[in-house]
């Protein structure tokens, strides 16, 4: 995901739509089948590092290179290639048609971190033996639709990747990530139309892959989804989750409350996510790398002890803000595609609207608002629209006040601390061989789901445990944005995992309320698990 300019955007991709939700695997426990695809972006980096670090928890089925309008890497033939308002035609200079844009030669991220897992691998799979091998990794990395932004015209190693998997006998849904543009995915589903297109298959193999395919999208950088997925597979249900809650994007801290500031602070990031040989590849404020070499738009890695007008002076655009300290948070900007499908009971994964470590997007129908490009430039200057967007004022003018953040909006617990330590203390797995000296979740035992009759008084009775033998606090919470019953219910004792719960009286028959029980634990870092209740009234 991009940009300096995606930063201005947090706001729109939040309300960006989605094309219908409902049940997304069957059967409890099953863990989500996740493909990724990816353009060399450093927060592309970032997040892949989390999904490797999470991947006991996801059925991996591909990681692919892909391109954006940020990034591609030409054929390799001279061929020159342009389209207005992109990086290289605007902020008061126009480049032409270039040969590439900012893909270095050697800048094969998920080969990079793969190579990196591989070096931790025998740490990690002694805290969790659900870790795929190295070698089953490296046989689900493809090269896609890399050469130019939006190309689809011919398939490619990615794109027939994806249209096996699209076409297996799998009945499990899929959610491919598209964290750069989506024309790997395109290719991929133009294919199987010209495949099957007008033959007696055709009908079938429609919906078995407009039922199967989920789109998780980090925004539209390409044009490839309005301009064919969309029209050609209108079924196909794209899912964009909710910002509102933690920000895990470019310059998330600058709207997060006081008290998660910490886990932003170079204080946490380089104790935590610069560990091992995974975290050398973690990017972070000022570590002194750049994807490309001199490349202009990236000033994040040689930020270090200058301000936004130093490195204007330098060369450096697209600097709105001035730098954050060295060692700071920089951005996982696509974390958000998957971060509700990682294992931490809240099963996220088996229903869209469930939501997780963060709230699931209502449904709506699908409408296209233009590219990102068009969003940005379509309605006037970059400080125009900075001005709606986050209601500054023209110079000269006093720009209204405006909240840090919409807490109102999120129902939902604060989950920045378990989010950052639940990926710390797996970078500490990485650098640890003996289980007896790291920390590990808490976890739950008990049912699932229950039914009662307004009214009626259900026991609850879960049992906690701790495999590190650590003191773990409990708590029960309403999971409100999932529940069809709108009022207010919880447990009779809220800090207790054996209790009772009534049936609130003017719930209506088929309604349903999620309850989660929270055990976190005292090591460190502090860890979190859930158990989420569902209960269908009768």
């Amino acid at each position: 995901m991009r940009k300096i300019r995606l930063i201005i955007l947090t706001a729109l991709l939040s309300a960006m739509p989605l094309a219908g939700y409902g049940q997304a695997v069957s059967g409890e426990g099953s863990k989500p089948r996740v493909l990724i695809t990816t353009d060399p972006e450093l927060d592309d980096l970032n997040s892949l590092l989390r999904v490797l670090l999470f991947s006991t928890d996801f059925r991996i089925e591909g990681l692919v290179y892909s391109s954006s309008e940020w990034h591609w890497k030409g054929d390799g033939q001279g061929t020159k290639w342009y389209t207005p308002n992109r990086e290289f035609s605007r902020d008061g200079a126009d480049m032409g048609p270039v040969e590439n844009w900012r893909w270095a030669e050697d800048n094969w991220h998920i080969d990079w971190a793969v190579d990196a897992y591989e070096k931790a691998y025998e740490n990690l799979r002694v805290h969790n033996p659900d870790y795929p091998t190295p070698e089953f990794l490296r046989s689900k990395i493809r090269i896609g639709n890399v050469e130019f932004e939006g190309e689809m015209s011919k398939d490619t190693p990615g794109s027939e990747l994806i249209k096996q998997v699209l076409l297996d006998d799998d009945p499990q849904p899929v959610y491919v990530q598209t964290w750069g543009g989506a024309n790997t995915v395109a290719r991929a589903l133009k294919s199987i139309q010209e495949i099957y297109e007008g033959t007696p298959q055709w009908e079938e193999i429609y919906k078995k892959v407009s039922e199967k395919c989920i789109l998780c999208m980090s925004g539209d950088q390409d044009e490839t989804y309005p301009r064919y997925i969309h029209p050609y597979w209108p079924e196909i249900r794209r899912a964009q989750f909710s910002y509102s809650g933690t920000r895990l994007g470019y310059s998330a801290q600058s709207s997060m409350p006081e008290e998660d500031q910490l886990y932003y602070s170079p204080d946490y990031v380089l104790k935590y996510f610069t560990v091992g040989p995974l975290g050398a590849l973690y990017r972070y404020w000022g570590d002194g790398v750049q994807m490309v070499p001199g490349d202009i738009y990236d000033a994040f890695g040689v930020s270090a002890g200058k301000t936004g007008e130093q490195l204007r002076s330098e060369g450096y655009v697209e600097m709105t803000y001035d730098p954050y300290p060295q060692g700071s948070f920089l951005g996982e900007g696509d974390t958000g595609c998957f971060i509700n499908f990682i294992g931490n009971g809240l099963r996220g994964h088996e229903d869209l609207s469930y939501g997780g470590w963060q709230a699931a997007a209502a449904p709506t129908p699908y409408k296209f608002r233009g590219t990102m490009g068009d969003m940005m430039y379509g309605g006037g200057s970059l400080a125009e629209m900075m001005a709606a967007m986050y209601q500054t004022a023209p110079e000269g003018e006093e720009a209204p006040v405006r909240p840090r953040r919409q807490v109102a909006e999120n129902p939902l617990p604060d989950f920045t601390p378990a989010i950052f330590n639940g990926e710390a203390a797996r970078f500490l797995w990485s650098v640890t061989p003996k289980y007896e000296d790291a920390n590990h979740e808490p976890e739950i035992e008990g049912v699932l789901s229950m039914s009662g009759a307004p009214g009626e008084t259900l026991k609850l009775k879960y049992t906690v445990t701790d495999p590190d033998k650590d003191a773990v606090n409990v708590s029960w919470w309403q999971y409100k944005p999932a529940c069809t019953y709108t009022g207010d219910t919880n447990v009779d004792d809220t800090t207790s995992a054996s209790t009772t719960y009534t049936v609130p009286a003017d719930a209506k028959s088929g309604q349903t309320i999620h309850l989660v029980l929270e055990a976190a634990d005292n090591g460190e870092p502090q860890l979190n698990h859930y158990l989420r209740l569902i209960i269908t009234v009768e």
